[in-house]
């Protein structure tokens, strides 16, 4: 198996199906976890020296801080509901609970951070969609903490790419600090499908080929994208989501097309 692949596992004690940290991973900057909850089941999260944004993935959940409450949050069954996410953001120093009131899956983005920004509720209204590409190469994005939700590291967007579609196509990589050309970004992929039996394949490669690991991505698979180009091709009658969580030393999402297959954009 990849060493960039990160397969579900059974719950741990904190009800933790993933759970990848600087460490783990191997890298300096993103933290990613995921918890499911049973109806009536709560856990409690310190945000140590990090930003978290809790991502409601399904489900209903109350979640509070030291001095927040937000009740009952989440309107979507599926991550295929069409429906935007509800999402908590908590800067350093603080604990978030989560409490399910329904069945539920809570994904916590992690980044290092200095507590610039106080705890916020993101709504669906907050969040931003938009539909990129064309033909094969559709697909359709929300943006849950991008430009347009204030963060000091952490960049959150979810996306539906259709059965037999390419997504984060052309290939492009952020991997580089070098603005304004490209930031050097760390990413997170957290695969879904609809119906869940489905699979995915997702490349992740650099121009030198010291990476090229092709990675068969099934559901509530992870695949971690230290550096290089990392395009995703959804398999027939699978619909694929994935939830990016992306960090780097700055806070710009600019990336860079893989001037080999650029060609297709100016057609």
């Amino acid at each position: 198996m990849s060493y960039l692949h990160s397969r579900p596992q059974q719950p741990d004690q904190q009800n933790r199906i993933q759970h990848i940290t600087p460490e783990s991973a191997n890298w300096e900057y993103v933290g990613f976890e995921v918890l499911t909850l049973s109806a009536g089941e709560q856990q409690q999260f310190l945000t140590e020296q990090t930003e978290v944004c809790a991502v409601i993935v399904s489900g209903k959940v109350d979640i509070s801080t030291q001095q927040q409450h937000y009740p009952n949050l989440g309107e979507r069954a599926s991550v295929f509901d069409n429906i935007a996410p509800f999402a908590v953001y908590a800067p350093p120093s603080e604990t978030i609970t989560i409490k399910a009131n329904t069945d539920a899956e809570i994904a916590l983005c992690r980044a290092p951070a200095t507590g610039k920004y106080p705890v916020r509720l993101i709504t669906p209204d907050d969040c931003v969609s938009m539909v990129r590409g064309e033909g094969t190469n559709t697909r359709h994005i929300t943006n849950i903490m991008m430009d347009n939700v204030n963060a000091e590291k952490l960049l959150i967007t979810e996306v539906i790419t259709p059965n037999g579609h390419w997504s984060s196509y052309p290939p492009h990589k952020h991997d580089t600090d070098a603005l304004p050309n490209e930031t050097a970004l760390e990413e997170t992929y957290y695969h879904k499908f609809n119906p869940q039996q489905g699979f995915a394949f997702q490349r992740v490669y650099t121009d030198d080929r010291s990476i090229d690991e092709t990675i068969c991505v099934e559901q509530n698979s992870v695949v971690m994208v230290p550096e290089g180009y990392h395009p995703v091709g959804a398999s027939h009658g699978y619909d694929l989501y994935y939830l990016n969580v992306m960090a780097g030393p700055k806070r710009e999402w600019v990336f860079h097309n893989d001037p080999a297959h650029e060609w297709m954009l100016k057609k």
